[in-house]
Parts: C-alpha cells; sequence; structure tokens
C-alpha cells in the first residue's frame, strides 16, 4: 500500500502500512469520505508530523490524544492550529507554563511547526476525527499505528524525552524504555485538569536532559 510520509518514516514503518489493520484503516477512511463526511485534518496533513520530524530529528516526543474536530484547527501536529487560528485553552496553558518555567514571553503564536522542525514529533495517538465529533476515529486502527512509532523510537532512538499529559498519554509509557529515554509525566494542560498541569516545568526539565546528552536543546520561544 502506497502511504505519502516522510522516506525515513516510510522505511521505519514500511511493515505497518501492510498490515490487516492499516488497510482497514484506510478503507474506513476512504468509506467516510464517500459517504460525505468532513474528515480532519486534511488528507494532505495527516502525517504532517512526520514529515516535519524525520526519525534521526526526534529529541523530544509530545503525544496528544486526537485532533482537533473544530473547522480549520487540526493540521497534523497535536496541540498546534494552523496560523489564524485563536490557540485553543490548552496550548494557552502550555504556554503560559514555558513562561513561568524558562522566564521568557510567549507572542501566543498558535502554529507549533517551529517546535517539530527542531525535533519534536507532535504526535497524536489518533490522526483524524470527524468534524464536530471527538474521539470519533479512536477506534478505528490509528492507535495500533501510532502505538508502532513510540514502540519503534523507544527501540531504535537514544535520549529521547516523552512528554506524557493526562491520564491517556501515561498508559502509553509501557511502550517506552526508560532505560534509554526519558519519559515525563504531568496532568493534562486543558483547564478541566484545574491547573494541575502547572509546574511540571517539562521544558527546562527537556533542554536539561538534551543538554546533559550533548545535543542541541529545543528553543521553545514563539
Amino acid at each position: 500500500m502506497e502511504v505519502k510520509i516522510e522516506q525515513s518514516w516510510k522505511s521505519a514503518l514500511a511493515g505497518e502500512f501492510s498490515k490487516p489493520y492499516f488497510e482497514s484503516l484506510v478503507r474506513y477512511l476512504h468509506q467516510e469520505k464517500a459517504s460525505g463526511a468532513r474528515i480532519f485534518p486534511p488528507g494532505s496533513q495527516i502525517f504532517r508530523a512526520f514529515d516535519l520530524t524525520p526519525v534521526d530529528k526526534v529529541k523530544v516526543v509530545i503525544l496528544g490524544q486526537d485532533p482537533y474536530h473544530g473547522i480549520g484547527q487540526a493540521h497534523g501536529l497535536s496541540f498546534s492550529v494552523p496560523d489564524g487560528v485563536p490557540a485553543p485553552p490548552s496550548l494557552k496553558n502550555i504556554f503560559k507554563e514555558i513562561e513561568t518555567d524558562l522566564g521568557v514571553r510567549m507572542s501566543g503564536y498558535p502554529n507549533l511547526e517551529n517546535w517539530a522542525r527542531q525535533g519534536v514529533l507532535l504526535l497524536n495517538a489518533v490522526l483524524t476525527v470527524r468534524s464536530g465529533e471527538a474521539a470519533s476515529h479512536s477506534k478505528i486502527g490509528w492507535q495500533e499505528f501510532t502505538d508502532a512509532v513510540i514502540k519503534y523510537i523507544s527501540d531504535n532512538c537514544d535520549g529521547v524525552v516523552f512528554m506524557l499529559w493526562g491520564n491517556f498519554a501515561r498508559t502509553k509509557a509501557e511502550l517506552i524504555d526508560r532505560s534509554r529515554h526519558i519519559v515525563l509525566e504531568a496532568a493534562h494542560p486543558s483547564p478541566l485538569a484545574r491547573g494541575a498541569f502547572f509546574g511540571c516545568r517539562h521544558f527546562s526539565r527537556a533542554n536539561a536532559a538534551l543538554t546533559a546528552s550533548g545535543r542541541t536543546p529545543i528553543d521553545w520561544r514563539l
């Protein structure tokens, strides 16, 4: 099956694309589209996180659950929205934590492509969603695929910092070899967590870990 994805990821995940679950997933998406359902993000952006962050560039993984389901929001990167779209509440809280943690001023610019280009894989566990219906594609096979992504990084990369926010993301910790990687866990940045995310200091901790292993830290400012 031909999948349009960045070449290093295409090679790394080649075995997944021919598995029955992935073929079923693709059929499901085609059926959704044929039925007139509106799917986010647009087809060309489903694998945007992989296109911007090749395998050998991955330094940090920030795991989200599924894409934003509002019109114009999802563009293939967890927590990020395109230029000109207001920052969602969770992203605003992420920016507040960065300002407190690093003592910098964030612009509020909600497009996180700059992080992705520095090596931050902004990965949602589920890569598509039906318009207006949160978690509508959570059981069609995407999680098997993204679990394989996490496992591949764990087995084939070294010193990656995984940021797992909220109970859902934290269930993925079992896929990660903690002897090779740094796993940072915290509450979800959603306002529903009542501020429990604040004070986690994941951004300074990630940079300290990268610096300690001789890698260039992330410039989190936007």
